[in-house]
């Protein structure tokens, strides 16, 4: 019985050190963490909006609806969205640039954990190039990756979603 308490006594303490150590380096890296977010937030949306030079969150509550684009001329030049949906494997983030005519100007995916050589095609520049010029009429027309149906399919949905949400909105 002495036995299993001091090892669990050395394992508590182990646990302790462990969880302090981490937290410590957390505390150090999370501002550096959080900036390195905020540049490859600002490259995506450059890559979605080249025209735009700043950019101009709008939120509903705390969470972000969609960017105001800003051209050189200070004038509205277009409008960013993010899309959301659940792919084979992941949730799929896609960044979409959207012009005053409406139309998507390009689209980006920022985050997704699809399987690899498969689902992760819809990262590839051959799938998203279907989406330039298209409106929320057209988008059924793209199509999807064979092999990665359902991963291509989630980001043509979200994307056709909430194109037609942000229209309403933006009406």
């Amino acid at each position: 019985m002495k036995e299993i308490l001091k090892c669990g006594l050395i394992l508590c303490v182990i646990c302790v050190v462990a969880s302090g150590l981490l937290a410590a380096v957390y505390s150090f890296t999370s501002a550096q963490i959080d900036k390195q977010n905020k540049n490859e937030t600002g490259e995506a949306l450059k890559q979605v909006m080249p025209r735009a030079i700043r950019f101009e969150a709008v939120k509903s509550g705390e969470e972000i609806t969609y960017y105001r684009c800003y051209g050189k001329d200070n004038k509205v030049n277009g409008f960013i969205f993010k899309a959301k949906a659940k792919g084979y494997s992941s949730e799929i983030e896609t960044l979409a640039g959207l012009s005053l005519q409406k139309k998507i100007t390009a689209i980006k995916v920022i985050s997704q954990n699809e399987t690899p050589g498969l689902g992760t095609r819809v990262t590839d520049e051959t799938f998203s190039q279907q989406f330039t010029g298209k409106s929320a009429g057209d988008i059924s027309q793209v199509s999807a990756i064979s092999g990665a149906t359902i991963s291509s399919r989630a980001v043509i949905k979200s994307v056709e979603e909430k194109l037609k949400e942000l229209q309403k909105i933006l009406k």
